[in-house]
């Protein structure tokens, strides 16, 4: 058998042209396309987040392509861990792709580098496995929204004169300057890799690069004394810069990092170069791996000695505070630092919003134009959703297919997708249009040291809920539905989903109930842990919609187990 050819970049079709069957299969070819469009190493299939790929190996990407193409509209291709094991005759209203990656007993870093090196499994990353990646911009409303938070909070809701201090410009954290700034202030962004700082510049996510740290201070101070917004980039390992700003006493408004702690191997350890770290990782991965934690012990007590100095500081969902628990580091201390959902976002969790998305499958910018136009006049109650929309239109460059991201709610969803469906229906589309949303999303994903962290009702670790959001995305016949481990290994349970709008009654029918029960499942989550706003979601009551959401059984810490229950009840009596 020979070699498959090894695609150093490519490029996702745009336009009305087919090589598939129907434009169910057409458009996940092309958000599988898009997705490698968008990688940081398209030659080794790695989308972002170091080691998170679209496929197994280029015998599975090339079988994957092929499968697409011929894959009937009755027929359901089936992927495991990246890697195309059937095609089933199923129905037309059946999912086009099912797969489940990085599902592994027992797991733990080892154990999954073990069966990776066997060409058993391959790491999924949140939207790098089930092909739902749209670059940088994927989680820059996360990051605007958490901003906005601490603005709230803290800040009179205004981050104008305001620095951010933080690490991580891969393909998630190169957002976090662009949503500084779109808030009005500073952000300075260090990373230990300087061709990575210049590809987000080259993006437009950074808007310059400095010699050093004091240049960095300096230019900050200035325009946030100026009031001016600015994104800075220095270059430099996450412990160290954090150590030296301290030393140098300098304190930003708000630090944090997303560095890849989540995956060890790919997080650099201090003192190495990027060609030192790629020989030690082939070389030796117990020193690597040994190496790179004591790093992450550093970075973390920075980011706690800021929290003490009174500056704004939490995880941005890196794992790092439970890979320094298991590197050694108290656990008590290293959670002192909070965790982002827990702190900020969750109160949008409980109206059912999140980083959903959607992308322009003609590739023409004017689709996507007109989407934010309409989406202006059909929202225009919603301040988030308006000032989102608007900013972004400004300020948040396309990244191969146009895109969007955009935390929509439920009732909100639905909403939105139909209108999308009859755009394309009536022609005012130039194509179809997939949507698809971060696995971090209201319902669709179980962490105990990241999304379900702290949960009222104390399920952090109930992995139910994600397992129940695919299996209703499977009754909502979405057109890729995705099961997948993820984060610090076995640490994390979620699911991927991507529904298309081809202008179809059958689209209509399909985004209906998929729409409904994607984000319905998250606000039932939240509700059954006793969230109030959740609740009154669920009752019809919510602010984003008179949508209700029948419950047959509200939990309660206090259940009949039996008949000594019953017993105890009428003593008390």
């Amino acid at each position: 058998m020979s070699k498959p050819e090894i695609l150093y970049s490519v490029k996702a079709q745009r336009g009305p042209e087919l090589r598939c069957k129907g434009w169910r299969q057409e458009a996940i070819l092309r958000m599988l396309e898009n997705n490698m469009e968008n990688a940081e190493k398209p030659e080794e299939l790695v989308i972002y987040g170091g080691i998170g790929k679209a496929a197994r190996n280029w015998e599975s990407y090339h079988a994957i392509v092929k499968s697409l193409k011929e894959l009937e509209d009755d027929e359901t291709l089936v992927v495991q861990s990246g890697m195309p094991v059937a095609v089933f005759k199923t129905h037309k209203y059946a999912p086009t792709v099912v797969m489940a990656t990085t599902n592994i007993m027992k797991a733990d870093w080892p154990t999954f580098y073990d069966l990776q090196d066997k060409n058993l499994t391959m790491y999924a990353n949140y939207t790098a496995a089930p092909w739902e990646y749209i670059g940088t911009q994927g989680v820059i409303q996360g990051t605007f929204e958490t901003l906005s938070a601490i603005a709230r909070l803290h800040y009179d809701d205004s981050l104008v004169g305001k620095i951010l201090l933080t690490a991580g410009a891969g393909g998630m954290g190169g957002n976090q300057t662009r949503a500084m700034t779109m808030h009005g202030g500073v952000a300075i962004l260090c990373d230990s890799n300087v061709e990575i700082i210049k590809r987000r510049i080259e993006k437009k996510f950074i808007d310059v690069l400095v010699d050093s740290l004091d240049e960095a201070i300096a230019l900050a101070k200035e325009y946030a004394a100026a009031r001016k917004p600015l994104g800075i980039a220095v270059v430099g390992n996450a412990a160290d810069i954090f150590e030296e700003v301290i030393q140098k006493g300098f304190l930003p408004d708000i630090a944090t990092s997303m560095t890849p702690a989540h995956d060890p191997i790919s997080y650099l350890p201090a003192g190495c170069t990027v060609q030192e770290a790629d020989e030690l990782r082939d070389n030796n991965r117990e020193l690597y791996l040994e190496k790179a934690r004591e790093t992450m012990v550093r970075e973390l007590k920075a980011l706690i000695k800021f929290l003490d100095l009174g500056v704004k500081s939490f995880e941005y969902g890196t794992s790092i505070r439970k890979e320094c628990i298991d590197a050694g580091m108290d656990a008590k201390e290293a959670k002192r630092l909070p965790g982002f959902v827990a702190e900020y976002i969750r109160p949008l969790f409980c109206e059912g919003r999140g980083p959903f998305r959607w992308v322009c499958l003609s590739g023409e910018a004017e689709d996507l134009r007109k989407i934010d136009d309409m989406i202006l006049e059909e929202f225009s109650d919603d301040l988030l959703v308006t000032r989102w929309i608007k900013l972004a239109k400004e300020h948040i460059p396309i990244e191969a297919l146009p895109a969007r991201i955009c935390y929509m709610g439920f009732g909100q969803r639905k909403k939105f997708a139909l209108k999308v469906n009859d755009m394309i229906r009536k022609g005012e589309l130039a194509g179809p249009v997939a949507f698809s949303r971060d696995n971090l999303d209201s319902g669709s994903i179980v962490n105990p040291t990241f999304e379900s962290e702290n949960m009222k009702d104390g399920g952090d670790l109930i992995s139910d809920w994600p397992v129940l959001n695919g299996l209703l995305n499977a009754v909502g016949m979405c057109d890729l539905i995705a099961l997948q481990a993820n984060y610090s290994m076995g640490e994390a349970v979620h699911t991927g989903v991507t529904m298309v709008a081809d202008g179809t009654a059958e689209s209509d029918m399909r985004l209906e109930v998929a729409m409904t029960v994607d984000s319905g499942i998250g606000v039932i989550r939240h509700a059954q842990a006793g969230y109030e706003t959740a609740r009154d979601v669920a009752n019809g009551k919510g602010k984003l919609t008179n949508e209700s959401i029948k419950v047959p059984l509200w939990w309660s810490p206090k259940a009949t187990f039996g008949p000594k229950d019953l017993e105890k009840e009428n003593v008390k009596a």
